[in-house]
């Protein structure tokens, strides 16, 4: 008889598996987030002892670390922590979202949708497909989180696959291609006019346009679904090999629609046709009652109130199906799912209520303020050329975005250091703002500070209840990697050919 030969482990698996390992010997994630919270207090009372401080990039003013070890911080912690928890950013967005999403998928309407796309789709696209979705979702803001993620883990297991390989591809083009789009999103207005404003600083005339990076977004787009197609079929899938977890036969079961649930999906494509058709009305007109206030697209409620509209259209077309195919015969058993849908968010909240009292310390500590402004005065110190100077800015982005979440708060800091002092070289506020974008992208996946992370490991958690921050990171890990050095390449290579950023956006600027 043959000796059976075992298959010998490459480095990556090994350096993965060593920091699942490790980060799965850390305690329980809200446990976590709330010895994070007890250190900030320690922190923020050393550093404020010695003094650490920086200027402020606009008004000269000093940062000065504050000590929430004291009289006023008590106070402020006392009194501030059901505020912090109750105003924590995406916990208002998860829950309005997951009562819409509940009814559709307590009517079975998301399992109708989900057998008919594996049943028509080649399983060799799957992945690319549920990337290039998560990066198209961040046009409606944070909805790819909420529906996309853990869509991907239902889709993958159909498709007899492991469902957190799935949720990771999702998650990747979710978080990893957030800046990435074909369409301009929320973000884009935000961070031009937060880049316009840095520029005024040396010059009062120059105006950002929200298109001014869509040229490089667009190609991307492309370049994260192709890339995360790649480690998550290379890297991330053989690592996990089979799912052998428990699963319902109505989770996987791939049978033809029935002809009610085949009426079921074609009224639901009726209203979802509804739906469109007013958001059209109401937008293309130049007086259109969905435009904002100004009369402009990106200032529109539809935009600004994405998650109500999702929440409506959802519960539509879960009530309308659910009573066509019988999932649904009273009101009894509409309110049920939600309340079903509810119950579901309960480990999420546990896990909000200790990341928010982190976040909220940090921030009222003002250490990431001073590290950031540090940290960037050290980089302005090195005196590079072009490509290394805003490869290692990039860099610099990524690893600010490891202890600062928001992406508007970052750039609302780094812009005015960051923006004069590259129009200062000859760069354009465009080009800063593009890879201030590329830095903050790639590392959102393995961020702790990502407003969403918690929800992503309750996610995993579905599926392995051993799941931790460790199983996040070195899932993900792969991910960051790969894709802040295909950006970083993408971007050397539009440096060199000189090609436009956007519509508005050159690579330079003269004083």
């Amino acid at each position: 008889m043959g000796s059976v030969v075992k298959k010998k482990k490459s480095f990556v698996d090994v350096f993965l598996n060593g920091v699942e390992r490790v980060g799965n010997v850390l305690p329980h994630p809200a446990l976590l987030f709330g010895i994070f919270a007890v250190i900030v207090l320690i922190f923020s009372a050393l550093f404020a002892w010695t003094g650490a401080s920086a200027v402020h990039p606009t008004t000269d003013e000093a940062i000065n670390v504050v000590n929430l070890l004291s009289v006023e911080g008590l106070r402020r912690i006392l009194t501030e922590m059901v505020k912090n928890f109750t105003n924590f950013a995406p916990m208002g967005i998860v829950v309005v979202a997951m009562l819409g999403i509940g009814l559709a998928e307590k009517s079975d309407l998301i399992g109708a949708l989900i057998r008919k796309l594996v049943l028509a789709a080649p399983k060799g696209l799957l992945t690319f497909v549920i990337i290039l979705a998560g990066v198209i979702s961040n046009v409606a803001s944070s909805v790819g989180y909420v529906l996309l993620v853990p869509l991907g883990g239902v889709i993958f297991l159909v498709a007899k696959r492991h469902p957190l390989v799935g949720m990771a591809a999702a998650f990747a083009g979710v978080s990893g291609g957030f800046s990435a789009n074909l369409i301009i999103g929320t973000i884009d207005p935000l961070l031009a006019g937060l880049t316009e404003e840095a520029a005024h600083i040396v010059d009062k005339t120059y105006t950002v346009n929200p298109v001014s990076n869509y040229y490089f977004m667009v190609v991307s787009t492309f370049m994260v679904a192709l890339v995360g197609t790649w480690v998550t079929e290379k890297i991330v899938a053989p690592r996990f090999g089979e799912y052998k977890g428990e699963v319902s036969e109505e989770e996987t079961r791939l049978d033809e629609l029935t002809s009610n649930e085949k009426k079921g999906l074609r009224w639901v494509g009726i209203i979802s046709m509804l739906f469109i058709a007013i958001g059209v009305w109401g937008l293309v007109p130049a007086d259109g009652f969905l435009r904002g206030a100004d009369g402009q697209l990106l200032t529109s409620p539809l935009l600004k109130g994405v998650v109500a509209v999702l929440f409506i259209w959802a519960g539509t077309c879960g009530v309308v199906y659910g009573k066509i195919t019988g999932t649904f015969k009273t009101d009894k058993d509409i309110m049920g799912a939600m309340g079903e849908s509810a119950k579901s968010l309960g480990p999420y909240l546990v896990l909000v209520f200790f990341a928010a009292q982190f976040v909220a310390y940090f921030n009222w500590s003002n250490l990431g303020l001073v590290l950031a402004v540090n940290g960037a005065n050290a980089i302005n110190s090195l005196n590079l050329s072009v490509i290394p100077l805003m490869l290692m800015f990039a860099l610099f982005c990524g690893m600010i975005n490891l202890v600062m979440g928001s992406a508007s708060a970052k750039w609302a800091l780094l812009a005015p250091i960051f923006v004069p002092m590259f129009m200062m070289l000859g760069y354009s506020p465009e080009l800063t703002q593009v890879v201030y974008r590329i830095g903050d992208s790639a590392t959102n996946i393995i961020s702790p500070m990502m407003s969403f992370f918690a929800l992503i490991i309750v996610y995993f958690q579905k599926y392995d209840e051993k799941a931790g921050i460790g199983t996040i990171v070195s899932t993900m890990l792969p991910y960051s990697m790969v894709f802040l050095v295909s950006w970083m390449i993408l971007l050397a290579i539009w440096l060199l050919t000189g090609l436009p950023l956007g519509p508005t956006g050159g690579l330079h600027y003269s004083m």
